[in-house]
């Protein structure tokens, strides 16, 4: 089980919104059969992704693929060790569901607060 933990260091525009905030994406890359393997660890791995994110840490996550092969959490930090962290002590990884993950830095053009618009083809 191998996980990078490797944080690309490119610039490219404010990657956030609040002065000294970026956006980074960690990346997971999940093992064959994600869905039945990850059960076990799910209910301490939704806690600790509740837990960043009512601290306004992490803004969506989510599995990758049908079926999933990857995973996507998006946080909101001065810098990358507040995703590094979380994947250090997430289940998924040390329970080797995760086989390696990344964090990237994610310089975000448009989202970064609501626009205040319905979406297209329906209502909120």
């Amino acid at each position: 089980m191998g996980n990078s933990g490797q944080e690309a260091t490119g610039r490219g525009g404010d990657a956030g919104s609040a002065a000294g905030m970026k956006c980074y994406a960690l990346i997971y890359y999940v093992v064959e059969d994600f869905v039945a393997r990850r059960a076990p660890h799910r209910p301490e791995h939704l806690r600790l992704v509740n837990a960043a994110h009512g601290r306004g840490e992490l803004l969506l996550a989510g599995a990758l693929g049908d079926p999933p092969d990857r995973a996507l959490l998006v946080f909101r930090a001065p810098d990358a060790s507040i995703a590094r962290t979380f994947a250090q002590r997430d289940p998924y990884v040390t329970k080797g569901v995760v086989t390696r993950w990344e964090v990237q830095p994610w310089a975000v053009v448009v989202g970064a607060e609501p626009s205040g618009k319905a979406p297209m083809g329906g209502a909120r």
